[in-house]
């Protein structure tokens, strides 16, 4: 019935693990900026008393048993039903107050996902090299799937139904946001981003975050999407660089050749060959998976068009 209702609805949805000491200060918050959305914790297996809090300070407490953000985030998604989810961490470093104009952002430009971009002048919210590698990443995929967003790696969204529903989740932790950023690009769906005030984590709460172990997961998980998502540019690159290398091991063979008539170096000269081969069958799989992602993109869409746009406000 809420999507037949004149008025749009709007949910608060948290993934929660072993945040007893921020997960109040967070609901609380959302509670004062949104007195009338349901607020949802999802908690994943936490140790303390994360559960106890959620409940008592007013949030409806669900349980996702598989670890890791990613699975919560698709129990959440595939659960809940709404025309707008406001995505949070539950470590209280992400600003509640700016959760209404979020909202209404996304509700009167009609769009599929708003992203809420961290600003921050203290030291103590970005860890030693979060910073550096949030760039990275984020320009890595930029680069490739278009430059539309500057924070990839944000844990604060506004998503429309349309978004959630057709949405495939299939990473399990923190590279996630790194799924949820390459599926609105690569629909060219209506998305924007606002810049909103970043702090430190609440003292004796520490983040889940594994600095160089996630970093390296989320790295993986733009590679495979590339290869998933832009095959032809893929496997053309692979193709790139084995001619160059076949080039550059056969081109003395080459010139000795043509000066003496001889191969003297016969194993250089296989193995040049081979790689030009295989260059041409890397550049043969870019071709044909090229036209295969090209139907899958084709599906996709309709998938995403069969949910009807979250209505405004």
């Amino acid at each position: 019935m809420s999507h037949i209702m004149s008025h749009p609805t709007a949910v608060v949805i948290i993934p929660c693990y072993n945040e007893e000491v921020a997960i109040g200060q967070v609901v609380s918050e959302f509670r004062a900026a949104l007195p009338e959305t349901p607020i949802y914790v999802y908690d994943n297996n936490s140790s303390d008393n994360t559960v106890a809090v959620a409940q008592s300070a007013g949030a409806i407490v669900r349980t996702e048993t598989l670890q890791g953000k990613g699975h919560v985030i698709r129990r959440m998604f595939a659960d809940i039903e709404a025309d707008y989810y406001i995505l949070v961490d539950g470590d209280a470093t992400y600003e509640a107050a700016a959760a209404p104009k979020l909202l209404e952002h996304a509700q009167q430009n009609g769009l599929d996902m708003v992203n809420a971009a961290r600003v921050t002048d203290r030291t103590a919210a970005y860890r030693r090299g979060h910073v550096l590698g949030n760039r990275v990443l984020t320009g890595m995929v930029t680069l490739v799937f278009g430059r539309r967003l500057t924070d990839m790696l944000s844990g604060y969204r506004v998503f429309s139904r349309r978004f959630v529903k057709s949405f495939p989740a299939l990473s399990s932790g923190f590279e996630t946001e790194t799924e949820l950023t390459v599926h609105a690009l690569e629909l060219n769906m209506p998305i924007s981003e606002v810049k909103t005030r970043y702090i430190e984590r609440p003292p004796g709460s520490n983040s889940k975050l594994r600095t160089y172990y996630d970093g390296i997961r989320i790295l993986k998980t733009i590679v495979e999407l590339v290869k998933q998502e832009r095959p032809l540019s893929f496997f053309t690159g692979i193709s790139s660089f084995l001619i160059l290398l076949a080039l550059i091991l056969g081109t003395p063979v080459i010139i000795t050749y043509l000066k003496i008539g001889l191969v003297p170096r016969l194993p250089t000269a296989l193995l040049s060959t081979g790689l030009i081969i295989l260059a041409a069958l890397s550049l043969t799989c870019g071709l044909i998976l090229n036209s295969v992602t090209l139907a899958r993109k084709e599906q996709k869409r309709l998938i995403y068009l069969s949910y009807r746009s979250s209505p405004r406000s």
